[in-house]
C-alpha cells in the first residue's frame, strides 16, 4: 500500500518513477474502470516497465463511470461546471485530507506561509454551486491565514476595491485569487497600482466574455492591477493537486504530480520537449482514484518539468485520439 508519507516525500526522479510504477500496480488491482481501459490496450502489471508505458485514462471517464481504487466511503464528492443538461464531471473522493495535504503542502512550496497573506477569493461562478474542489481548496486557505478581513466575494465588487485598496496600502502581503472574467470585471471599475498584492486567476470566461490567448489577458490584467506579473493555477476536478505560474504563464508542479505530453495523432506516443501536444497529468493524491490522467488540454513541457497551457483540443484535433472515446 501506498502511504502519503510515499507520496509527499519524493525528492528524486528515480523516487517519483518507482512510485509510479507502484501506484500503477496498485490502481490496476483495486480500480475495475481503469483495469479495464488498460485491458483493451494490452497493458497489466506483467507488460508495463517504465512511466512512458502506464496507461492515461481519457479524463471524459469522470463524467461517465465511477473512478475508484479505494473500497472506503466516499467522504465528499466534487463536480466539475457545466451548463444546464451537460454531462459534468464527478471525482468521488474517499479521503478528502490527501487533498488538504497536498494543496496545503504545494501552496507552501510555492508561496511560503499562508500566515503571512490575507486571502481574497473573487469566485462566484463556483461559489453558486455545489461541489467545487476550488471553493474547498481556497475556504481552507481563508480560515488557514487566520486574518479577520480574508473571505469570498460575489458581486460586491466596491467593497473588494475598498478592502484591496486598504490592505495593499497597508502593507499587508495579499493573494488575490479570481476566476479570468471576474478579475477582467473588477478591473473595469477600478483600476489599481497594487505594491503588495499577488493576483492569481483560475481561468474561465464561462461563456460570459470572449476567449484571448494568455498574453494578451495577462498584459491587460497587469495593467489593470498595475502588477508586474499574473500568477496563474493549473487543476481540474479530476485531479488532488494543483501546478502553479509564477508569471509569464509556465507552470511548475510539486514533486508528487508531473507532466507528460501525449502526441496529437498517436495517444500513446509521447513528443520530445518543446513540441505541442496533450497534457498527461501524473498526480499521486489521486492514489484512491486514478493518478494517469488525460486531459483535453494542449501544452508543451520544458526542462526541469514545467510547462505551458496552450489551450483545448477542439473536435478535429482529437482525430488521431481514437483511444479518448473507447
Amino acid at each position: 500500500m501506498i502511504s502519503k508519507t510515499d507520496i509527499f516525500t519524493i525528492a528524486s526522479k528515480k523516487e517519483f518513477e518507482k512510485i509510479a510504477l507502484k501506484v500503477f500496480r496498485f490502481q490496476f488491482d483495486t480500480n475495475k474502470v481503469y483495469q479495464e481501459f488498460c485491458s483493451l490496450l494490452k497493458k497489466n502489471k506483467e507488460n508495463v516497465k517504465s512511466i512512458t508505458e502506464i496507461p492515461f485514462l481519457p479524463i471524459q471517464f469522470f463524467k461517465s463511470h465511477e473512478v475508484l481504487s479505494s473500497f472506503e466511503p466516499i467522504q465528499v464528492t466534487f463536480r466539475s461546471s457545466g451548463t444546464t443538461g451537460m454531462q459534468t464531471s464527478k471525482h468521488l473522493v474517499t479521503n478528502v485530507s490527501l487533498y488538504e495535504e497536498s494543496y496545503r503542502n504545494a501552496f507552501s512550496e510555492f508561496y511560503g506561509n499562508i500566515e503571512d497573506y490575507c486571502v481574497l477569493a473573487l469566485l462566484p461562478s463556483y461559489l453558486e454551486r455545489e461541489g467545487s474542489s476550488l471553493i474547498h481548496m481556497v475556504d481552507d486557505l481563508i480560515q488557514s491565514s487566520n486574518h479577520d478581513d480574508s473571505g469570498f466575494y460575489l458581486n460586491n465588487y466596491d467593497e473588494l476595491i475598498a478592502k484591496l485598496i486598504e490592505l495593499d496600502n497597508s502593507g499587508q502581503n495579499v493573494l488575490l485569487i479570481g476566476v479570468t472574467y471576474a478579475l477582467l470585471d473588477l478591473i473595469e471599475r477600478h483600476q489599481f497600482q497594487l505594491k503588495n498584492t499577488i493576483i492569481m486567476e483560475t481561468g474561465g470566461m464561462k461563456g460570459t466574455r470572449k476567449e484571448m490567448i494568455r498574453e494578451e489577458l495577462h498584459e491587460i490584467l497587469c495593467q489593470g492591477f498595475g502588477v508586474p506579473v499574473i500568477h496563474s493555477e493549473y487543476g481540474m476536478t479530476e485531479l488532488l493537486s494543483q501546478a502553479y505560474s509564477l508569471g509569464n504563464g509556465i507552470f511548475e508542479c510539486p514533486n508528487w504530480m508531473q507532466i507528460l505530453i501525449r502526441d496529437t495523432e498517436d495517444a500513446l506516443s509521447y513528443v520530445n520537449e518543446g513540441k505541442t501536444g496533450g497534457i498527461n497529468v501524473i498526480d499521486f493524491a489521486n492514489i484512491n482514484s486514478c493518478s494517469f490522467i488525460a486531459t483535453q488540454d494542449l501544452g508543451k513541457k520544458y526542462p526541469n518539468h514545467s510547462f505551458e497551457v496552450l489551450g483545448r483540443f477542439d473536435n478535429s484535433d482529437i482525430r488521431g485520439c481514437n483511444l479518448m472515446v473507447v
